[in-house]
């Protein structure tokens, strides 16, 4: 079964005509998952690393330390920054995030939030988006929705699904409106039947 993320669905979804295919061929035929090539990865860890051992947020900088690549030192503090700005004086407390996926006409999607957090009492999964280019209101909205379907069943009662616009301190959160949700799985679920017809065309 064909595997592809968050992102990519957001991808597939934002192209029409022929760079929609271009885009589906793309996540095809691309290299592997290299740890070496995830420009963030140092970065997700870090802020993860300081929820899960309770430290402060201005342990947030240590991250910047182990930083040997100029591209990461010049773009990382901004994150870091943002993030901090988010945090501000929020009683904020670690609970082990979970894994989930979304299968339809034989895609999977993987749904892996990076934090669980349980803010000022209330329970959040919160997916990082770190990028420098604007967040855009359908990445979210499509997000959310899957973040909602794929992780609502095993989540605690009252759960927040969640996206947070790292650099600008900006948390999206899902709302308990069931249409809306239904109407953008099943747009997502349009998406996903043409990526499975393609796929083995391709």
């Amino acid at each position: 079964m064909p595997r592809i993320s968050l992102t990519d669905v957001v991808d597939i979804i934002s192209k029409s005509g022929t760079p929609k295919a271009t885009k589906v061929s793309q996540i095809k035929y691309r290299q592997s998952y290299s740890p070496q090539t995830d420009f963030y990865k140092a970065l997700r860890e870090g802020i993860v690393s300081v929820h899960q051992n309770s430290h402060s947020k201005k342990e947030l900088y240590e991250i910047l330390k182990f930083l040997t690549d100029e591209k990461k030192i010049k773009n990382y503090p901004k994150a870091i920054q943002g993030y901090e700005k988010w945090w501000g004086k929020k009683n904020i407390v670690w609970s082990a995030p979970f894994s989930s996926n979304y299968s339809f006409q034989g895609i999977d999607i993987g749904i892996n939030p990076e934090l669980g957090l349980v803010i000022e009492g209330e329970p959040f999964l919160i997916k990082l988006y770190l990028k420098d280019e604007p967040l855009q209101k359908l990445r979210i909205d499509i997000v959310l929705a899957l973040m909602v379907t794929a992780l609502s069943g095993g989540a605690v009662a009252d759960c927040k699904m969640a996206v947070l616009d790292v650099r600008n301190g900006k948390l999206f959160c899902s709302s308990n409106d069931s249409v809306s949700q239904a109407k953008l799985m099943k747009m997502v679920n349009a998406e996903l039947a043409y990526v499975s017809a393609l796929w083995d065309q391709i």
